[in-house]
């Protein structure tokens, strides 16, 4: 038998399983790619426009996040989108091969799953050379639909251009779906494979911002630096798309070697040993799921601190530039009138709080992760009650939601009272960020009550972001109804500092959080627990 035998049976069992994950990660990638692009048109018609908006990319804060920023002189579409769409996708493909190749790797070795198939007639490597081959083909599919939609959806985008800027995601992504690979070999865990992953991920990309600061060869030593190395529709080089391909091939060598090597459901990296006895603190529902949510909460506290920083820092400048702008008249709109800068911070301040409700879904549907997995089960049967378990994890959700908003609100504080010479504008900014606190609650609530009452459907959670995502981006644009926006409990609290503060929304959406909150737990004790 070959250690090749069953990859084709188990390509089409890991489609079957991802029929809905793998459409919807590759369609928002690409589809938020092409709708931002054909918006540039209406966004920044004439020339001047463009040339403004690459005044942004000059400073040092912009390099840092999106790169050096070429063809700045001559600011075309092209130019407009291998800069400012490019570094952003990169990412989110590089997160969708963390994610796919670990879900279909060491998630299932950790669930016994693996241990069974290969009881089969299935080869050592088969299992890993199918998600090989279902996650680099996501990453070829999207290389397609943008390779081909990129220079129908915005004229003047060139279609080697639009290759190139397909390539150098495809690059990309095979890169983090061989790092996944890898590290899947070392842990014993899933939860750790992606917490590796992710962390490499963001230490290249920082590498990668150095590089580009400094000017130094950091830059070649991160896929992020190669992909933008690749100058989509700016003057085009095929050879940097060589050294992510090296790169897979040796990454994807080594993970298989290992994989050789070790047996099945552990991993090069052990288990620490943790101390002999628990401390009081985690023998309490609460203070085990703080453990259990404590990377997540330190992970996105540390990312929106940092967006926080870099928003706040730019603030006045970046005001400047979209005043005269008229196809943003609409945002700003809704954000209301007041200094351009307040207008700025206040438009940042709501996508920031929009991200920030990805951690309190996530917080809160980890009570319907922990029961799909079986470990609920074990707890409930100590004297720990349904309700009690169940309120400790969305004690979290709720505290931790609100802290992100305090770290926010600090980080836009610190860098505007740097850049403006005033210390009163971290108290103010830290209160602008926390009156999205009830917003974020319920949706808190909103995933507790399709817990208790539809547990399979708690997803539908994530669903209902991704449409007030849609709505706030592109609904301006668009001319979308106004009942559409007043979907989104984000939408009625007041657009800080920008506006002045309407107290009579923060309550009535404190009020809706609690009631979602109360029925998802009345519904969870009344229904039967997954065995």
């Amino acid at each position: 038998m070959s250690s090749l035998t069953g990859t084709v049976r188990l390509i089409r069992f890991t489609l079957r399983r991802d029929r809905v994950s793998l459409p919807v990660w590759v369609l928002a990638i690409a589809l938020s790619v092409l709708g931002s692009v054909a918006s540039f048109a209406e966004t920044y018609p004439e020339a001047a426009d463009r040339q403004a908006r690459a005044g942004v990319l000059e400073g040092g804060a912009a390099t840092l996040f999106v790169g050096p920023g070429y063809g700045t002189d001559d600011y075309t579409f092209g130019a407009m989108t291998a800069n400012e769409m490019l570094p952003m996708t990169a990412i989110a493909v590089a997160l969708m091969s963390i994610f796919l190749v670990v879900r279909h790797t060491r998630a299932e070795e950790e669930s016994g799953r693996t241990e069974l198939v290969r009881a089969t007639v299935t080869g050592r490597h088969a299992s890993t050379a199918a998600t090989l081959i279902v996650v680099g083909g996501a990453n070829v599919l999207v290389f397609a639909i943008l390779a081909t939609g990129l220079p129908s959806s915005l004229e003047g985008l060139s279609s080697s251009g639009s290759v190139a800027f397909a390539a150098a995601l495809l690059g990309v992504g095979l890169v983090f779906t061989g790092i996944a690979a890898f590290v899947a070999q070392l842990t014993v865990g899933a939860r750790s494979a992606i917490g590796i992953s992710t962390m490499v991920m963001g230490a290249l990309y920082l590498l990668r911002s150095v590089g580009d600061i400094t000017g130094s060869f950091l830059t070649w030593l991160s896929p992020f630096g190669w992909a933008l190395e690749m100058k989509s529709y700016v003057d085009e080089r095929w050879w940097p798309l060589a050294l992510p391909l090296v790169a897979t091939a040796a990454l994807v060598t080594a993970a298989i070697a290992i994989g050789a090597r070790r047996d099945v459901g552990a991993g090069i990296i052990g288990d620490r040993a943790g101390a002999a006895e628990g401390s009081r603190w985690l023998g309490t529902p609460f203070g085990l799921a703080l453990r259990l949510q404590r990377g997540s909460l330190i992970a996105w506290g540390a990312s929106l601190f940092l967006l926080g920083l870099l928003y706040g820092g730019i603030a006045q400048e970046a005001s400047s530039l979209y005043e005269d702008i008229e196809a943003l008249d609409d945002y700003l709109a809704r954000v209301g009138g007041g200094d351009a800068a307040d207008q700025f911070i206040a438009l940042s301040a709501f996508i920031s709080a929009l991200i920030a409700v990805g951690f309190a879904i996530q917080s809160a549907l980890r009570l319907r992760v922990e029961e799909a997995a079986l470990r609920a089960e074990p707890v409930l049967a100590t004297p720990v009650g349904r309700r009690r378990w169940a309120q400790s994890h969305l004690a979290v959700a709720l505290i931790g939601s609100t802290v992100l908003l305090l770290l926010l609100g600090l980080g836009l504080g610190v860098s505007r009272a740097i850049s403006a010479d005033d210390a009163g504008q971290l108290p103010r900014l830290t209160g602008t960020t926390l009156a999205y606190a009830p917003a974020l609650w319920v949706f808190v609530g909103l995933a507790a009550a399709l817990f208790g009452i539809a547990p399979r459907l708690a997803s539908v959670s994530w669903a209902f972001l991704a449409l007030i995502a849609f709505v706030g981006f592109i609904g301006p644009m668009l001319q979308v109804p106004d009942w559409l926006y007043d979907l989104s409990p984000l939408e009625h609290i007041s657009r800080l500092p920008a506006a002045d503060l309407n107290v009579m929304p923060v309550f009535v959406l404190t009020a809706l959080a609690a009631a979602l909150v109360a029925l998802g737990l009345v519904a969870f004790r009344r229904r039967d627990l997954a065995t």
